[in-house]
């Protein structure tokens, strides 16, 4: 503010004649006044004076550290329905947030005046009115549902903007131009018989490619066996609300369908990603799918893939894999499966911009965390796979405190098409293959002579597969096997439950380039984000490379890893991590309510913040939104 200050100067001159040390004489009388004299010229003007030194200037304060939002920096964006968790997490560039309520509580029947319609089945949908990329730092967070009130419970309750229902399991959307809905959102068909085999309950990932400033596809998972996906053509109004214009499910009969299709993410190319979170049941220390084409194991999974299927028997390396939806927008968008990065179970994957790095997850106990680089960019087809090796910090333990440093092992090179070939062999496997004790696929002896360099395959009595004993060694194990690969050639595979992955596009790109494509802020330095469901088994069991404590347990975390000039990861450390488990207790008690109860998705900000979904304990599960500068 600047500050002026006026000054009024009065000047008055008084001649007053007094006795000395007297009284006072009597006034005299007033005489005439006398004759005015003649005015007298002007004086010359003055020389202006010469300009004051200007003063210097003080030095800038320093910057004030920023301030904390409540508690651990965490806000409440909103909670999901009783039963829920929280999935689907997308920002689009325009700011808008699509998030999904996977399986919520079939007995839910309160009606929020919005929607109009009860949250007691899978739903996508997305919050309306707010801009996320202009998201103001004084939000507060939304109450923790009352346990008196069925209407909070059984509803979406956010700190800012309304939950708008885009689609739910079995919508039909009619009238509109449905183009292959038939059976509804989510409902899956028989690659030959063309027959109901599943009614899908879980929206995962959300991928929107926008088509105009306010109009696109919305690409969602259905994470079940068999997997799907669905695209709605939408339209955004001047108020912020979306209308659905189109409505399908994508055809993955070419690609022989997918398997728990979970999180994933859109390509900066524009296609979106989707992952195939197939249980690989590749143990380390026990032969492969042992048991996969046993006669007598009828499996939920197994059976639902022979109706699929029918009359062939699944070959379970067709599943487990990043698949492609390229050309997205058309009548009939193409899907490749990208067997070069590997067969695990996905939880996602993210490109970095330099369009040719990818990051990958596996949601398993003993995972590993993967990366591949292409051979060209926007090309995933072809290129080498890597696993990480860590190095935790010496002396700690706690996981609020202890970091790792990362090596990458190279597992091997190659093409989706010669990948494809080894697939194949497998094709024509069924139970009447099954020998009790061997196993019919590859076996961890297939492995390990793949790790000891050997010239050929073992024999079955080796402990080989029947479909390599003795022939050549190549390497399919690194892509089929991917974990147990990685793990034989000494990378880390102890991680428990790692979830989504994540980074934010331009961000990275800045920190990495010097570009300025973020206009309010310069970043020069950017992190991909990891969400971890569960911190126990393999990742506190004193053993191995990882040795934390059991303190935070299932209550989960999430970190950061820090991006180099080459897109590699260098780093692991933690950014914010769930309360003390209190194992005495039962139910939501034993992760507090007010910290992380099981992070599963995360997604990165435009501005850095990061917003985390929940698959917890908790009676509604909560999406949050972290700022790392409150750290």
């Amino acid at each position: 503010m600047n500050r002026v200050a006026y000054s009024l100067i009065a000047s008055a001159v008084t001649l007053a004649l007094t006795a000395c040390n007297g009284d006072d004489g009597a006034q005299g009388v007033t005489g005439e006044q006398g004759v005015q004299g003649e005015t007298g010229t002007n004086g010359t003007n003055g020389t202006n004076g010469t300009n004051g030194t200007n003063g210097t200037n003080g030095t800038n304060g320093t910057n004030g550290t920023n301030g904390t939002n409540g508690g651990a920096g965490l806000i409440r964006i909103a909670t999901v329905p009783a039963g829920a968790e929280v999935t689907g997490l997308h920002l689009t560039k325009q700011g808008d947030l699509f998030f999904n309520i996977q399986h919520p509580n079939d007995a839910n029947t309160e009606v929020d005046t919005l929607n109009n319609t009860p949250f007691n089945t899978g739903t996508v949908g997305v919050l309306t009115g707010v801009n996320f990329n202009e998201l103001p730092r004084n939000i507060v967070s939304s109450p923790v549902p009352a346990t008196s009130s069925a209407l909070e419970q059984q509803t979406v309750v956010s700190a800012i903007g309304q939950y708008q229902i885009l689609g739910q399991t079995g919508d039909t959307f009619s009238g509109l131009n449905e183009k292959s809905l038939s059976g509804g959102l989510g409902v899956i068909y028989g690659l030959n018989t063309k027959q109901e085999i599943i009614k899908n309950n879980m929206p995962d990932f959300n991928g929107f490619i926008p088509t105009g400033d306010n109009t696109g596809y919305l690409f969602t998972n259905w994470e079940d066996y068999p997997g799907g996906m669905s695209r709605l053509k939408m339209s955004k109004t001047t108020n912020g609300a979306w209308s659905v214009e189109e409505a399908m499910m994508v055809d993955f009969d070419s690609v022989k369908g997918t398997a728990a299709n979970c999180f994933g993410s859109v390509s900066p190319w524009g296609t979106p990603l989707t992952s195939e979170e197939w249980i690989v049941n590749s143990t380390v220390d026990t032969t492969t799918n042992p048991t996969w084409n046993k006669p007598t194991d009828v499996g939920s999974r197994l059976e639902n893939f022979r109706q699929f299927l029918a009359p062939e028997f699944p070959n379970p390396y067709r599943y487990g894999y990043i698949a492609e939806v390229q050309n997205p927008t058309t009548d009939t968008p193409d899907v490749v499966k990208h067997f070069t990065i590997g067969r695990y179970e996905h939880e996602n994957s993210v490109v970095m911009p330099d369009r040719k790095t990818v990051y990958s997850s596996q949601d398993d106990t003993g995972g590993v965390l993967f990366k591949f680089i292409a051979d060209q960019p926007e090309d995933l087809s072809s290129g080498t796979l890597y696993g990480a090796k860590l190095t935790q910090d010496t002396g700690l333990s706690d996981p609020a405190v202890t970091g790792f440093d990362i090596e990458w092992v190279e597992l091997a090179s190659n093409t989706n098409a010669q990948i494809e070939t080894w697939v194949a062999q497998y094709d024509d496997i069924t139970s009447a293959d099954y020998v009790e004790g061997k196993t019919s696929y590859i076996s961890v002896a297939d492995v390990q002579a793949w790790v000891d360099g050997k010239a050929t395959y073992p024999s079955v009595a080796e402990g080989g597969s029947p479909i390599t004993a003795g022939k050549p060694m190549d390497d399919r194990v690194a892509f089929l096997e991917s974990r147990q690969a990685a793990k034989l050639k000494g990378a880390t595979a102890e991680w428990r439950k790692l979830e989504g992955i994540s980074i934010n596009h331009d961000r990275v790109l800045e920190a990495v380039t010097g570009q300025n494509v973020i206009a309010d802020e310069i970043v020069k330095s950017a992190y991909m984000y990891i969400g971890i469901a569960d911190l126990d088994n393999t990742m506190t069991d004193s053993e191995g490379d990882i040795q934390l404590s059991p303190r935070v347990k299932d209550c989960g975390g999430v970190y950061r890893a820090a991006i180099d000039s080459n897109y590699n990861l260098t780093r692991i450390e933690p950014v914010v991590m769930g309360g003390t488990y209190r194992s005495s207790l039962t139910g939501a008690e034993r992760c507090d309510v007010n910290q992380l109860s099981q992070p599963d998705n995360v997604i990165v900000m435009r501005d850095g913040r990061i917003l985390i979904g929940e698959d917890g304990f908790q009676e509604n599960n909560t999406l949050w939104m972290y700022d790392p500068k409150s750290k």
